[in-house]
């Protein structure tokens, strides 16, 4: 049976996501098998969900798409024991799932063997997790228990207008109501709950899906993903210095042709985290952010240099993500301290503990790059010499130490006149903020000019190419 060819709109996305011809279905003639409640009345092709395989530029991957017009995309146990079996032959071949959703819940006329199905599925999305990149995306309604699949996976994207993610309906939280507070929306899930990585229309997801998977590895068996480079490998950043505010800026412009797959834009914009390529491999890329610009240079967010409790968060799951694929971590650090405010400090100890130990725990290669200010321990926990980095770099204008000069010093002479506290800061920015000083003592490999940034840290990714680095020996850590 062609489930393809009854041209739904679940076998249109397939076909719009992977390469001409190159989709195969398995499972085309599964249905229900319950009679329950009159269920082998109904008509339910494919029970509701096509599933195969295909490639994407070449590269093998495994895909579902559920489809809302077969009881209204509702999961029974057949369709959930598809979608299981889809992962179990993703992981015997070592490639990607990409999930298409648009379902309206469990199938309460098969009740129990719905949710038992519905369970192995959540079995099989954790043992792939850190194995294969998992990656859904929300065209319709995700709810209740379907909503764990996403966050279950490694990366998440929403139509702008018909995607609803949520695990209560905004209507059954109490106090709330949909036009006072939709929670299922693609905005409120990528701006506040930070589980969604992009929105768009269903043409750009699926675009960005497909560019996202062309700078995956494949597998955590496999060292990198690679694609040839037609760049100049010491091209001069010229002015990138001026983009030390947006580091998302700063980042194309190191990245091999300007290549830059922003992960979580739209959540705790204070810190960047993305992809980019250096010689042709994908680098994970963590940077602070102080400001937000779009594409007519006025900006849009501005932020006080801080370390967030979100942006901390945001930071220590994706460099998670890239230590279990092999892929190297690079680091623009630029932070003044951590966010004082009563609604930081529920999380931010427990966000800048988890970020500690990704960078800590992480034994792929790890380069940082110091573009500004690098005080406290908000700089230790930005992947410093401290935390194991491998190499670290400071441009000529950096500051690297406790905090401002200035403020040291005040602290230090208390009382003392304003030309003293002058003098002493900026004695103090000399023997213990400048990047000199934080050389002498081995704190930082090399000082650089901001233009030779990209030169640097391609030289070092090739020196760090065979590192291999060892743990003590345990189950997991805790953190």
């Amino acid at each position: 049976m062609d489930n393809m060819a009854t041209g739904s709109a679940a076998g249109n996305r397939i076909e719009a996501l992977l390469d001409a011809g190159s989709f195969v279905e398995i499972g085309g003639a599964v249905t229900a098998r319950t009679t329950d409640f009159n269920m082998q009345e109904k008509e339910t092709p494919a029970d509701g969900v096509i599933t195969g395989y295909g490639v994407i530029d070449g590269n093998l991957v495994y895909v579902y798409s559920q489809d809302a017009s077969v009881l209204n995309g509702a999961i029974g146990e057949m369709h959930a024991k598809k979608i299981a079996n889809i992962y179990d032959m993703a992981m015997k071949m070592g490639a990607p799932v990409i999930g298409l959703v648009d379902c309206a819940g469990l199938r309460l006329q098969e009740a129990t063997d719905a949710l038992e199905a519905f369970g192995n599925l959540y079995l099989k999305q954790t043992m792939a997790s850190g194995v294969i990149p998992q990656v859904t995306a929300v065209f319709g309604t995700c709810g209740g228990g379907l909503a764990v699949v996403p966050a279950l996976t490694d990366f998440t994207f929403m139509e702008g207008k018909s995607g609803k993610l949520f695990i209560n309906s905004p209507n059954a939280i109490p106090g709330n109501e949909i036009s006072k507070c939709d929670t299922s929306s693609a905005q409120f899930q990528s701006e506040k709950a930070g589980l969604v990585d992009d929105i768009g229309t269903e043409e750009e997801i699926l675009g960005s899906i497909r560019s996202l998977v062309c700078m995956l590895p494949c597998n955590n068996e496999e060292d990198a993903s690679y694609d040839e480079c037609a760049d100049d490998l010491n091209r001069a950043c010229t002015g990138i210095e001026n983009a030390a505010e947006d580091t998302a800026i700063a980042l194309a412009q190191i990245s091999d042709s300007n290549i830059f797959f922003e992960t979580k834009k739209h959540y705790a914009k204070d810190m960047v985290t993305g992809f980019i390529r250096l010689n042709g491999m994908t680098v994970g890329a963590v940077a602070n952010r102080s400001k937000v610009y779009n594409a007519d240079a006025e900006v849009t967010d501005e932020f006080d240099g801080s370390l967030s409790a979100g942006g901390a968060g945001k930071a220590a799951e994706f460099v998670k993500f890239c230590d279990a694929f092999n892929i190297p971590v690079l680091t623009l650090t630029n932070v003044s301290g951590f966010e004082a405010s009563e609604c930081a400090e529920k999380n931010l100890a427990r966000e800048a503990a988890r970020l500690t130990y990704a960078f800590a725990d992480a034994t792929v290669p790890k380069v940082n790059v110091i573009i500004g200010k690098a005080y406290g321990s908000a700089y230790v926990t930005m992947n410093s010499k401290a935390l194991g980095a491998d190499m670290v770099y400071a441009w000529q204008d950096a500051e690297i130490g406790m905090m401002d000069a200035s403020l040291a010093a005040k602290i230090m002479y208390a009382g003392a006149d304003a030309d003293v506290i002058k003098e002493k800061a900026s004695e103090y920015k000399e023997i213990q903020s400048s990047p000199l000083a934080a050389a002498r003592r081995g704190y930082v490999d090399t000082i650089i000019a901001p233009a030779d940034t990209r030169k640097y840290v391609i030289g070092a990714l090739e020196m760090l190419f065979t590192k291999r680095e060892d743990r003590p020996v345990k189950k997991h850590g805790t953190v």
